[in-house]
């Protein structure tokens, strides 16, 4: 069951706490994977009685977002949304998750606490994504339909402001200093800068085919464009006035020559580098953001499409679609690690729960969530079991889940 490898008796082991137990027929493992981390690993974490932590799993297919509780590991509920929702994100600083509908023209609002829908907001034609400013006043809402950004007051819960971009916006990426708005143009191949103030586009960059995804560093002095429409990275060098080098303009630094088909960038947590999937290369690309300059590529696993690097800047967790795995890339020994873990049909969205020692992948393929345990040693390495990085269980989802997001937070 949900790839699952069965045997006539199993060993189920769980790391920090949790007992061993052994003999038991491999038809019981679903439900005793979810008894055990619900009971034992629950008591173990010892949370307070106020915490919540959930993941948000966008599902496109379905018009739903299935709601995860990640302390009791069970599923807590399904939540009508609008058509097509393409994308979820959380508010940082308010119990707030906000699911962008791509066929509705709106977005919804979801209150964290109760798990209820608080509001709809109407943005314009076929929006894709969502993104929310350091301080979770402002929303920036790309819309592929209308060629422009919906701005969103979110206390007031509603757009003030539009911003023109160029043809079929996908991504719009607000960067720290809440000043500097990047656009990704799919259709027109080009890259809008506005400013998130006052709603003007102060310079556009094109030369980039297909640009989708948008990196930005933390210090607002750079942006990473995918152009995946070819095989570059669009880096352009951001007005600011902070650091030993500011710039009084926008300015385009140079293309990075990556695989074919660059689908998404991802950042270690500590800014230096950053890896880029290339779906139709079979491979990723290891960036310096300081120097932009391309270290290598590595092969990684068929057609990946998501990273994501944990928290110690080690290890890269790759989505490869097609090959229903999650790739292991040690960052600093520059290799695989092993085969990955077997997952489910067409891994795509990737988060990491709360503590880190938690992966939530969304098979898009197979409609499901597989929850795979962070371990103190990935698979090929020896330990024992419960210090290996491995499948825990899977949840079930709607119809081609595309995003997942964790809030978590403590009720007053």
């Amino acid at each position: 069951m949900y790839g699952l490898k069965a045997a006539p008796f199993t060993t189920v082991a769980f790391s920090e706490g949790c007992k061993a137990v052994r003999g038991i027929p491999s038809s019981w493992l679903p439900w005793l994977l979810l008894t055990i981390v619900t009971v034992g690993c629950q008591q173990r974490d010892n949370y307070p009685a106020n915490y919540r932590e959930y993941a948000y799993i966008s599902n496109g297919g379905s018009n739903t977002v299935t709601v995860l509780d990640l302390v009791n590991m069970r599923q807590d509920r399904v939540i009508a949304v609008g058509a097509n929702p393409s994308y979820v994100t959380i508010n940082p600083n308010r119990n707030e998750v906000y699911v962008v509908n791509s066929g509705s023209g709106t977005v919804t609002v979801i209150n964290t606490e109760t798990n209820t829908v608080a509001a709809t907001i109407h943005v314009g034609r076929l929006p894709y994504l969502i993104d929310v400013d350091a301080q979770g006043h402002r929303a920036y809402v790309a819309n592929s339909g209308s060629n422009n950004v919906s701005v969103i007051d979110l206390a007031l819960r509603r757009v003030i402001g539009v911003i023109g971009a160029g043809v079929a916006p996908g991504v719009a990426r607000i960067a720290n200093d809440g000043k500097t708005l990047v656009i990704s143009n799919r259709i027109s191949g080009s890259v809008s800068i506005a400013d998130g103030r006052s709603f003007k586009v102060r310079s556009s960059f094109d030369h980039c085919p297909g640009a989708t995804d948008v990196m930005l560093l933390p210090d607002s002095s750079k942006a990473f464009v995918a152009c995946s429409g070819g095989h570059q990275i669009m880096v352009i060098g951001l007005a600011h006035s902070t650091g030993s080098r500011p710039l009084s303009s926008d300015v385009l630094l140079t293309f990075l020559d990556v695989g074919k088909t660059p689908l998404q960038i991802c950042l270690k947590p500590d800014g230096g580098e950053a890896f880029v999937s290339n779906y139709d290369s079979d491979t990723i690309s290891e960036l310096t953001t300081s120097s932009n300059e391309v270290g290598g590529a590595y092969l990684v696993g068929a057609r990946p499409v998501r990273g994501l690097v944990s928290a110690d800047n080690s290890l890269l967790y790759v989505s490869n679609f097609s090959a229903g795995r999650v790739g292991i890339y040690s960052v600093d020994d520059g290799k695989l690690i092993g085969p990955g873990v077997k997952v489910g049909e067409g891994p795509d969205a990737l988060a990491f729960s709360a503590s880190g020692r938690l992966l939530l992948v969304a098979n898009a393929q197979s409609g499901d969530i597989a929850a795979v345990r962070i371990g103190a040693n990935p698979p090929s390495l020896v330990g024992t079991p419960s210090d290996e990085t491995q499948l825990l269980t899977m949840y079930p989802a709607g119809r081609a889940p595309n995003a997942i997001a964790v809030k978590a937070f403590l009720v007053h």
